[in-house]
């Protein structure tokens, strides 16, 4: 069965100097990139959220809820004005909200609310729907045998920076 990139491939057959085993390969894996990348948008269409939201969302998440702004800006990098204006947007629509430190009163930590871990929830649901429906084209075994062969390449890319 003929997909996008063997069209790709046939056009440019003979009119630029590539491997085209390495072209087919990369050529796929940008190509489902950017697909993931649409779905992602979807997703946070479908829960009328921006992307910032999410990823500011999605980085509370992962630190157990809450973090300090400098935590969150470095894990976005960001400079502090503009995690600071991130997290006005975020506060106004109630999706996180700053707490004074108890002992510290200059410590400032940010939480995720109920509404904004449900929206980051929701998002998540129907982006982790669609990736597996992606993903679902390959059997049990082939997606570990997949899962390790990217493994491979995201090594060696990484080792070479």
């Amino acid at each position: 069965m003929e997909d996008s990139v063997d069209r790709h491939l046939a056009r440019w057959r003979g009119k630029a100097p590539f491997d085209e085993r390495v072209e087919a390969v990369v050529t796929r894996m940008q190509f489902l990139v950017k697909h993931l990348v649409h779905t992602k948008e979807a997703a946070l269409a479908a829960v009328g959220m921006q992307d910032f939201e999410f990823e500011t969302l999605h980085r509370l998440v992962a630190r157990g809820g809450a973090a300090t702004p400098s935590e969150l800006a470095k894990d976005l990098l960001l400079s502090p004005a503009g995690m600071t204006g991130r997290l006005d947007t975020l506060e106004r629509s109630e999706l996180v909200r700053r707490v004074r430190g108890t002992e510290d009163r200059r410590r400032v930590d940010v939480e995720i609310t109920s509404k904004g871990h449900d929206l980051w929830m929701e998002a998540m649901g129907i982006r982790a729907e669609a990736e597996a429906s992606v993903v679902s084209a390959l059997s049990p075994a082939d997606q570990d045998l997949l899962d390790g062969l990217l493994r491979q390449l995201l090594l060696k890319a990484e080792a070479g920076r």
